[in-house]
């Protein structure tokens, strides 16, 4: 029961009502809003991340190759300085560089280059001379030792474009010698790069430190060679940092980019990775609109019911005004009010009873007029109403407003919403009061419809998703101040976008009802909770039991499931439907710096080791890291 004290300030009741509606609706339309756009959030910075892993092993890469290169030219660069450029020690060296270039794929050409800028080996290009060279220049001109890496040019062998690594080396007297020369094609970093899918329209570009692009995939031949120094990359002071994450729009094929850079810290190399942010948060805001359609949905009744109950309040405000009327004002509106007027006398009896009291409780004015007014309250709530009713009669309380359970002639019991007020006389002593009830059982009903949609799947009947978290946390708290266990079940059920696709959308729909009975039947305790998760997804929490009591539970689900026997053709494996379970079991007290957060993140990996391991089966926690080398090499 609920009872409601009416303040002084009566008159502007509606409008609080109103405002408290409106407040309501823009915190549920607000709080939905911030959590879709964390949720977006959180998908790209997941992006980031993964984009960063790739970046910081492609630079690593890179820097390897480099390094092998270095390796034969500071072979090269020694045996020039001891042994002198004559005829002999370059025929030598030229099918050593070549040995070693064939050995090593990722090697282009090796080369020896003197003073003035002539090829003293590879054949194949007499007459041509690298005089003019920027990494020629740069040696003799500088009296360095280490590697120099250059600029992308196209070879002199092949047409081919590479990326140079160079190191001078002296004559005897100390002056300038020439230069040993070794390349790494374009295509050949290209290739590699087209190993690692990140994503369907994603990219993955190595670049000079100047901003000329050295391989790129896809479109390689398209790209190698394109200055991009103008670009925010390389102009921006903010962004010339060792590694990072950078949002753009590509210059190369205009698409709004998601990407991760990475500076090599030993040459001047950027490696740069990005996927297309308008594929990455596609599934994201698919999901975003459904889940705000639902909100929207959701808000417009509560507007829709707050609206009936302000427009109630109004009404009843107008009726509580009359009754500071003389007394036939009084009687003709009670008269034709569609709602019960009552006056109750100091001795708790009932002295006036309006004509709707047949509508709201069944019995005719005649039948009620004498009878002690409480006397068809519900047990439950009587006490609160007669505490109500003795502050009226003692003048404590001038006004109040209560909702009690009431019993009806013909309809067993209903809800009334009573508006009560005192009464004087002349001198101001208290002498009765009035009460306007009405009958808000079907407003109870569509309450308690609008409580149980708020927290079940309109599906399965199972917990929805919001109710699963709320409960998890709750679990969670329990279970660490009982210091007992907590166990969860994550269920999926296998191949289902195919079960869809095979059988439809209303097939699929029975499929899901009939997994989630399955999962119900398994709730035989008052604290376990069985929930859709998400789209095929289930989940069911376990409190007080241990990892021996998860595993049972799930494999007679498991068991359950493939025994239903529902065909599913797409199911190669087993032919019927089945489904994929990871469990994982914890006990809170023990996990001093984890959260709710690692049972179902432990529970979740599970299942994901379950359907890597070969779908249809069982996996705990604990099991994960067996299955590991499994799945890695399938």
């Amino acid at each position: 029961m609920t009872a409601v004290t009416t303040r002084p300030g009566w008159s502007r009741l509606p409008l609080r009502a109103a405002a408290f509606v409106v407040l309501t609706c823009a915190t549920i339309l607000g709080v939905s809003g911030w959590r879709e756009w964390s949720a977006r959030d959180t998908v790209l910075k997941g992006a980031e991340t993964e984009l960063a892993n790739v970046a910081r092993s492609l630079t690593q890469h890179a820097e390897d190759s480099l390094d092998l290169l270095d390796s034969g030219v500071v072979g090269a660069v020694s045996r020039l300085e001891i042994d002198g450029t004559g005829p002999i020690t370059i025929a030598k060296l030229g099918t050593v560089l070549e040995a070693r270039r064939k050995a090593i794929p990722r090697v282009h050409s090796l080369a020896v280059i003197d003073d003035q800028g002539n090829w003293l080996t590879s054949p194949g290009t007499i007459g041509a001379t690298l005089s003019d060279d920027a990494f020629f220049r740069q040696h003799q001109l500088s009296p360095k030792r280490e590697p120099y890496v250059g600029r992308p040019v196209k070879s002199l062998l092949d047409g081919e474009w590479v990326v140079t690594l160079s190191r001078r080396f002296n004559k005897q007297d100390g002056s300038f010698g020439g230069v040993v020369l070794a390349t790494i094609s374009s295509r050949y970093l290209s290739q590699f790069y087209e190993q690692f899918e990140i994503g369907r329209n994603s990219s993955i570009a190595l670049t000079h430190g100047d901003g000329v692009i050295i391989a790129r995939d896809p479109n390689n031949e398209k790209f190698v060679g394109r200055n991009v120094a103008d670009t925010a990359l390389f102009r921006d002071a903010s962004l010339q940092r060792p590694s990072g994450a950078y949002h753009f729009e590509s210059p190369l094929d205009g698409a709004q980019r998601v990407s991760f850079f990475w500076r090599s810290s030993r040459y001047p190399l950027v490696l740069l990775a990005t996927l297309d942010k308008e594929e990455l948060l596609a599934p994201w805001r698919t999901d975003a609109i459904s889940r705000m359609l639902y909100v929207l949905a959701l808000v417009m009744l509560i507007a829709v019911i707050g609206g009936v109950l302000v427009w109630q309040l109004h009404r009843g405000q107008r009726m509580a005004a009359a009754l500071g009327e003389k007394e036939a004002h009084f009687r003709l509106l009670a008269e034709g009010s569609s709602d019960m007027v009552t006056r109750i006398g100091l001795d708790e009896r009932l002295r006036y009873v309006s004509p709707s009291s047949v509508r709201v409780v069944g019995w005719r004015p005649d039948q009620l007029i004498g009878t002690p007014a409480l006397a068809g309250i519900n047990p439950d709530d009587l006490p609160e109403v007669q505490a109500i009713v003795g502050a009226l009669k003692r003048g404590e309380r001038e006004e109040a407003r209560l909702t009690y359970r009431n019993a009806h002639r013909q309809n067993g019991e209903v809800w009334l919403e009573s508006t009560m007020r005192v009464t004087r006389k002349s001198n101001g002593n208290v002498d009765g009061v009035v009460a306007i009830s009405r009958d808000i059982t079907e407003q109870k009903k569509l309450e308690t419809k609008l409580e149980t949609l708020a927290i079940e799947d309109s599906l399965t009947g199972l917990a929805n998703r919001r109710r699963f978290d709320e409960r998890l946390q709750e679990e969670w708290a329990r279970a660490y101040r009982d210091r007992s266990s907590l166990a969860l079940l994550m269920i999926d059920v296998d191949h289902f976008k195919a079960y869809n696709d095979e059988y439809g959308h209303p097939a699929g729909d029975a499929c899901l009802r009939l997994v989630a009975r399955i999962i119900a039947a398994e709730t035989q305790r008052a604290g376990d909770l069985a929930a859709r998760y998400g789209g095929e997804e289930f989940a069911m929490l376990l409190p007080n039991t241990d990892a021996a009591g998860c595993a049972r539970v799930g494999e007679r689900i498991r068991s359950a499931i493939h025994g239903s026997g529902l065909v599913h053709s797409t199911n190669p494996a087993a032919g019927c439907v089945t489904a994929s379970v990871g469990g994982a079991a914890c006990r809170p007290v023990l996990e001093r710096t984890a959260g709710v957060g690692s049972l179902l993140e432990a529970a979740d990996r599970a299942l994901y080791a379950a359907k890597d391991a070969g779908r249809n089966r069982l996996v705990m926690s604990g099991e994960v890291t067996t299955l590991l080398p499994k799945v890695s090499g399938q």
